[in-house]
């Protein structure tokens, strides 16, 4: 007994052990610290993280810091120091980024910062060069947080109540990209209805400030919207919802002239979030300065989706394209990089990929920053960006140029050691309906060149709806006659292998072999006769045929395929013919004593489900319009194998 109650407690007291050495495993995460020193209402944070995890070959590891104080303000340096304008307590919150790291951002706890006192002078420093902007501390990553950094300035000079509008989720993906978790405001700003749109159809053309009189808007799937003054608000509103399917609506008050405000959203990037690290997707915000007006700004952020944080990343906003309409499409790229260096780069060369579907003559650099001019022809001194070709590649080149390297001395602000350009480019006059890879390869002045992640662009699916009409052949039936039309559906215009399905109605008619037997009857007087019995069928069947089948097209002629058909009898009509006749003798050439012939008409619906592979070949246009097609249906009943010749027409 001693010894089963001893072995049953070491055995409970092992299983303890595991279980908590699990737990341990499973709830370890990596977690940043805020530290601060305090001197009265002087307030120097310190974050301390957890150590990084080089990812091999990329540049070294590195942190990027954002900081929330409490009071409406936030910075983007990693130690900062804030002035506090009142005493009282203050939540204080951190978001660490982990750059060329191979896990996770580490999560922060807010921490609450009480000033009793005040000893130092608050003064506040207007920040703003524009008077709308929005901003983001990190790019998406599935299943993590983000924040949004609204900022709006009041650009009257006097006091106005005014409105804002986040507009977030593209209907063009079918999944929610965002959860919108949280709103934090500082200056009494509220949360409205989001149906609650209201306009006033008033127009401030009192030369406060300019106000287009063009009221076109343009939709953000072209251009990117900045933050150009418009009027017509109420298509503003509608043509943001077409555009996305969620939006948060704000009302604020008493904003005073040239004060300036910050309201920050936190978003969930969603586990469904398109998760293709090239793609390209946006947030939108509308500034309605004075309510009693319909003037307003647009802005609208665009985000690339990441799986890890990298700031030497290539983005386009082609992920799934619509391949009947590509021609009116035209490409962006977008190509950033970061001077991770201890010093300024002078010369930065981006050398990128240009897919063979792509024409290189219509390339066009949008922006770009550092900002500068477009080099000429001939050689010059001051600052610009040349752009040269290659057989396969575009080669952009930042000459003359100074951006400061984030392990610089004295070098606070990581913005200003980023860089991008920003292109669009058009497809040739010929392509096929295939995905492109692009990279780039980002050197700063001699150093080794830094690869960027691939920039892939897809086509949808898209449907192409085929009319088809033939002919049937079955050797082995008697008088047939056999004809179909219908339709077919399968991807528009696919390059090589594909998936198509048809449905035919099938008229066919036809006679089976004919049945003959002959027996001996002996009537009462012992007289012997011949008797003989012709049976013969005929039909007329409507069968429909559905086949699946896999398709290659060999180019742009010929296509092959093999697959299974199924075909039932929608309705099925059988006509028996019996004739029994008597001769007189042993032999059928002997005299004809007697003849019978009866008929009966039986009518079935579905039945005669048959199964059989079919194999085809196609010459014409094989991916998109007319083309004439063979194809030979081995069914697994017997005298049902047919040739099929037919004429197709996709669309």
């Amino acid at each position: 007994m001693n010894k089963r109650f001893s072995f049953l407690c070491l055995f409970l007291i092992t299983v303890y052990s595991y279980a908590q050495k699990l737990i341990v495993n499973d709830t370890l995460t990596r977690v940043a610290t805020i530290k601060n020193t305090t001197n009265g209402n002087e307030v120097i944070f310190t974050p301390e993280t957890p150590a990084l995890n080089q990812i091999a070959g990329a540049p070294k590891a590195f942190y990027t810091h954002y900081w929330e104080f409490g009071d409406g303000h936030y910075s983007t340096q990693e130690n900062p120091k804030h002035t506090y304008k009142k005493p009282g307590e203050y939540e204080v919150k951190l978001w660490a980024t982990n750059n060329y790291d191979t896990g996770k951002p580490p999560t922060t706890r807010p921490k609450k910062i009480a000033i009793s006192n005040i000893t130092t002078e608050y003064n506040d420093v207007a920040t703003m060069d524009e008077d709308f902007i929005l901003k983001r501390n990190r790019e998406p990553v599935p299943d993590e947080e983000m924040v949004v950094i609204l900022s709006y300035k009041n650009p009257k000079d006097y006091t106005t109540n005014g409105k804002l509008y986040l507009f977030y989720n593209e209907h063009q993906y079918k999944a929610n990209n965002f959860e919108l978790t949280e709103t934090r405001t500082y200056n009494n700003e509220k949360n409205i209805d989001a149906e609650g749109f209201a306009f006033t159809r008033n127009i401030d053309d009192d030369g406060t400030y300019l106000a287009s009189s063009n009221n076109d808007f343009i939709n953000a799937r072209t251009f990117a919207q900045d933050s150009t003054e418009k009027t017509n608000l109420p298509l503003t509103i509608a043509d943001s919802k077409a555009f996305y399917k969620n939006w948060s609506l704000l009302e604020f008050n008493d904003m005073k002239p040239k004060e300036e405000r910050n309201i920050f959203f936190s978003l969930k990037t969603t586990p469904e979030m398109l998760k293709d690290t090239s793609a390209i997707i946006s947030v939108r915000g509308i500034y309605v300065p004075d309510a009693n007006y319909d003037n307003h700004k647009v802005k609208d952020m665009e985000m690339e989706i990441v799986t890890s944080h990298d700031p030497n990343k290539m983005s386009s906003n082609g992920t799934f394209m619509n391949y009947r309409l590509v021609r009116f499409k035209t490409l962006k790229y977008k190509i950033k990089f970061q001077n991770n260096g201890e010093g300024p780069a002078r010369t930065i060369r981006l050398e990128t990929d240009i897919p063979d579907m792509l024409d290189k003559s219509t390339l066009k650099v949008l922006d770009m920053y550092p900002k500068c001019d477009i080099c000429p022809k001939k050689e010059v001194l001051y600052s610009c960006l040349d752009t040269t070709f290659t057989d396969t590649q575009a080669i952009f080149t930042f000459k003359n140029i100074y951006l400061p390297g984030s392990e610089q001395k004295n070098v606070k602000e990581y913005d200003s050691t980023k860089g991008f350009v920003k292109y669009s480019i058009k497809f040739a006059k010929d392509f096929h309906k295939q995905k492109t890879k692009s990279k780039t390869a980002i050197i700063f002045d001699k150093n080794d060149p830094i690869i960027t992640n691939y920039s892939t662009t897809r086509f949808l699916p898209g449907i192409s709806i085929g009319a088809k009409v033939g002919v049937n052949s079955f050797s082995d039936l008697n008088n047939s006659e056999s004809y179909f039309f219908g339709a077919t559906l399968s991807p528009y215009k696919s390059y090589r292998w594909y998936w198509q399905l048809e449905l035919m109605n099938n008229f066919h008619n036809y006679d089976s072999e004919t049945n003959v037997t002959t027996e001996f009857i002996q009537d009462a007087q012992g007289t012997r006769t011949l008797q003989r019995t012709t049976t013969s069928n005929s039909f007329e069947n409507i069968d429909w045929d559905v086949p699946v089948l896999l398709r290659y097209n060999v180019n742009n002629y010929i296509g092959l395929g093999a697959g299974l058909q199924n075909t039932i009898s929608l309705s099925e009509k059988q006509e028996q013919s019996v004739l029994v006749e008597q001769f007189e003798g042993d032999t059928t050439d002997g005299p004809v004593i007697s003849t019978k012939e009866d008929t009966n008409n039986v009518s079935n619906s579905f039945t005669n489900l048959r199964t059989g592979l079919l194999f085809e070949a196609t010459a014409g246009f094989a991916r998109i319009g007319p083309s004439l097609g063979a194809r030979y249906i081995m069914n697994f009943e017997k005298d049902f194998n047919y040739w099929q010749f037919y004429a197709i027409w996709k669309f």
